[in-house]
């Protein structure tokens, strides 16, 4: 039996027609940048995270750097954030000349430890920069008040998160800013890269829809008022995504079930040393990744390819050991616990489309692993 990571034929197979007719829409509109299915997708994406605006942009790393440039972070800046993501977090930091500071993760949550923040903010800190791991919202009320306690930035990379919910309140709830990607395999995927970040302040979303569009000002087109990108998402993205929007929160319930199913068939697992995800209290994990730990996680990869079941390893190096950060300084053993996962972790099939037999199927492997 197969068990694949992701099925996007099977997802589009299941809402064929909604995708069809938006997207001939669309053509026969011969309208294919900004305009209404942009300001739509928008106001929506808003409303489901939270916030009174959502800015939407060609990618998820655009994102976070437009983030990072609406916030006046440049050269001499630090920015305090994670070694344990996608590189993208940490690139657009770079990007804006400003500097990454990294605090060590939690080892059951994979997320920034909280506790270790205030104590490498600098007078030259400008922004804290969270990362939602695999769906796990960060601990958002305290990172919250030592934002305020310092008048720093928060701007957390919601890239996986997109649904999830702490304490009832969604993601963009205590934040100044957070940032989405619509990559194809997130929990709302485009068919191409897409973007959006979101914010309840007026001023940003304005600076924030000149920086995606060239720097162009309330004088409209050929009137630049700043230094800016071309970061417009396609309409194209936007009517796929407003079609496949409402079916957001049954998918994630369905990645609830999957790994509510997974645990109850892995905690009895004979291969003791595997260490299951834990969800912190108050959280609504959407599980854009089911990661588990083992310290044999090679060999069970191979083990689990051998039968046909596909797994990521989400991150094997850990950023402050990446070569293209080598000039940060840092070396191996500053941050153990972010290095110690990189070495552990494997994330398992755990897309809506999954059956119960495959998940079955996988699970049975792993309790007969040796």
């Amino acid at each position: 039996m197969r068990v694949p990571t992701a099925d996007l034929r099977r997802q589009y197979l299941g809402i064929k027609s909604d995708i069809d007719s938006a997207v001939f829409s669309l053509i026969e509109s011969g309208s294919f940048v900004d305009g209404a299915p942009v300001d739509q997708l928008e106001e929506s994406i808003a409303a489901v995270c939270g916030t009174r605006y959502g800015v939407a942009v060609a990618s998820g790393t655009d994102a976070l750097t437009l983030s990072l440039a609406a916030s006046g972070i440049g050269p001499g800046d630090e920015v305090i954030t994670t070694p344990f993501t996608f590189c993208a977090t940490t690139e657009a930091i770079a990007l804006v000349g400003a500097r990454p500071v990294y605090a060590d993760i939690d080892s059951c949550t994979f997320n920034l430890d909280v506790e270790q923040v205030e104590r490498l903010i600098t007078p030259r800190t400008k922004v804290i920069l969270p990362v939602d791991l695999f769906g796990h919202m960060v601990n958002r009320r305290a990172l919250a008040d030592i934002a305020r306690k310092h008048n720093l930035t928060l701007i957390s990379d919601s890239a996986q998160a997109i649904g999830a919910r702490q304490y009832g309140r969604p993601i963009g709830a205590e934040t100044d800013m957070s940032t989405l990607s619509f990559y194809p395999s997130k929990n709302l995927g485009a068919y191409g890269d897409g973007g959006m970040v979101l914010t309840s302040d007026p001023d940003i979303a304005k600076r924030l829809r000149s920086l995606r569009a060239h720097g162009i000002g309330e004088r409209g087109a050929y009137y630049h008022e700043r230094v800016g990108y071309c970061s417009r998402l396609d309409s194209l993205q936007a009517v796929v995504l407003r079609a496949k929007l409402p079916h957001l929160a049954s998918w994630n319930e369905g990645r609830r079930r999957n790994a509510a199913m997974y645990h109850e068939l892995l905690s009895k697992a004979t291969e003791t040393s595997i260490v299951l995800p834990r969800c912190e209290p108050g959280n609504y994990h959407i599980y854009h990744q089911y990661t588990i730990r083992s310290p044999h996680r090679d060999r069970l990869q191979a083990y689990l390819r051998e039968h046909d079941v596909e797994t990521k390893i989400f991150y094997p190096i850990p950023m402050h050991l990446q070569p293209a950060y080598a000039y940060l300084g840092y070396k191996e053993g500053d941050f153990p616990t972010a290095e110690r996962a990189a070495r552990e972790v494997l994330s398992l099939p755990i897309h809506p489309e999954l059956t119960a037999d495959q998940i079955h199927y996988a699970a049975d492997l792993m309790r007969n692993f040796r």
